[in-house]
């Protein structure tokens, strides 16, 4: 395995765990497969399957769009409930294997990756579909902003602007 798909799924573990928890009790059974799109990463290059990692898929239109990061600061205003006061984290998960909900700032400096954009399509990955934290039951998951209409594709760039600026 490369080491650039190793860091690839680790980042993508980490983000299931760091942005896990803003909607209540996970499903039961749920192993799907996360796909980068052939455009961004060739075929010999995908991750492999990850487990707990709801609705599969790739980055939104949002990875597209210009971000504004106070814009942004406004609609973490939803995010803050899970994530804490400016991505601090530190709040309890029961069920979950890390036992808290991750913090967003500082990030785990994996997700950054090699390029703001880069950065940006790893955030987007878990606003867009949700993610589940590894755990025999998690008490808190990460909802799917985008793929259930909760934001805006505009509203989850000015939240990933934020979260960007909060690591820089």
């Amino acid at each position: 395995m490369s080491k650039k798909l190793m860091w690839l799924s680790i980042s993508i573990l980490i983000i299931t765990i760091l942005l896990a928890a803003c909607s209540g009790p996970a499903p039961r059974k749920q192993v799907v497969v996360v796909q980068q799109p052939p455009a961004q990463q060739p075929p010999a290059q995908q991750a492999p399957a990850q487990a707990n990692v709801p609705n599969p898929g790739g980055p939104g239109e949002a990875i597209n769009l210009t971000g504004d990061p106070a814009a942004g600061a406004d609609v973490f205003a939803k995010c803050k409930g899970c994530h804490g006061d400016e991505g601090k984290g530190g709040k309890a998960n029961p069920g979950s294997d890390a036992g808290t909900i991750p913090a967003l700032n500082p990030i785990n400096p994996t997700l950054k990756g090699a390029s703001e954009k880069e950065f940006a399509t790893n955030i987007d990955l878990f606003i867009e579909h949700g993610a589940t934290p590894a755990g025999s039951s998690p008490a808190r998951t990460m909802p799917a902003f985008g793929d259930k209409q909760m934001l805006t594709a505009q509203q989850i760039a000015d939240v990933i602007a934020y979260i960007i600026s909060l690591n820089k």
